[in-house]
């Protein structure tokens, strides 16, 4: 493929390169995504379901919509675009994932350095008495119950994912905001770059001197930024940069 051969020669040579992925790596793994024609959030009201006002006034509605993506995220498996950034890093060539998802199919790939700016849905945090259940003790519960409770104190615990009215979590953004900063190569993969303040991050790369890489089916706002701009499914794009980069699969 020509545009993986392009984009691996501009993966080795702008150093460092940083990953930020949206949920269009993700939809080759049969996640759905939130805002095309046929995303999520035009089947169901973001909100209704995802703000944090939704989850204090009617919890139970909220942990129907979340364990109904859990159980899709536990079939789910990394594609070939997971696995290709895990192959990159493994070789040095990225240096960092920061993710907008959070089905944590980056780490299960192998990728060892993810920053989640969106959070995860895997575990879940008492926003009363701050206990953390882990993804075990969370699908357990949720075996038993609509609405799982703090073994702590009783509260409804919530979700670890980034609801709407939410701020991010300040450590990830402030890792995030300095990985762009500092990257040769802002390597953008499935993201609209719609979604702020994470949509920032490639200008916040292109004023410190770095250069952008757009992988996504749809037109993004950065596109005339970027030295490339590539509109094809991630999978198969970063798989192709890998192979020409000769880097091992496992």
């Amino acid at each position: 493929m020509h545009q993986g051969k392009m984009l691996a020669e501009l993966i080795a040579s702008e150093q460092p390169c940083v990953a930020l992925t949206g949920a269009g790596v993700s939809t080759e793994s049969g996640i759905p995504d939130f805002r095309s024609a046929s995303g999520i959030w035009k089947r169901y009201d973001p909100q209704e379901y995802a703000t944090i006002e939704a989850f204090r006034r009617d919890p139970v509605k909220v942990w129907d919509f979340y364990s109904k993506r859990l159980d899709v995220l536990g079939k789910a498996k990394p594609n070939a675009g997971h696995r290709a950034l895990a192959r990159l890093e493994r070789a040095g060539l990225v240096e960092a994932v920061v993710t907008q998802n959070v089905d944590r199919l980056h780490q299960s790939a192998g990728s060892r350095d993810v920053v989640e700016v969106h959070g995860t849905i895997s575990s879940a945090t008492c926003v009363r008495c701050g206990t953390r259940l882990e993804p075990d003790e969370l699908t357990a519960l949720l075996a038993t119950s609509r609405a799982p409770e703090c073994p702590a104190c009783g509260a409804v615990v919530k979700p670890d994912v980034v609801l709407f009215g939410e701020l991010l979590p300040v450590a990830a953004i402030e890792r995030a905001t300095a990985l762009a900063r500092g990257a040769g190569l802002l390597l953008v993969v499935g993201s609209s770059l719609e979604v702020w303040p994470v949509a920032g991050l490639p200008q916040e790369a292109l004023a410190a001197g770095g250069v952008v890489a757009i992988v996504n089916r749809d037109p993004t706002p950065y596109d005339d930024a970027a030295s490339l701009v590539v509109r094809g499914p991630a999978g198969e794009v970063l798989a192709a940069a890998a192979d020409v980069l000769r880097l091992p699969v496992a």
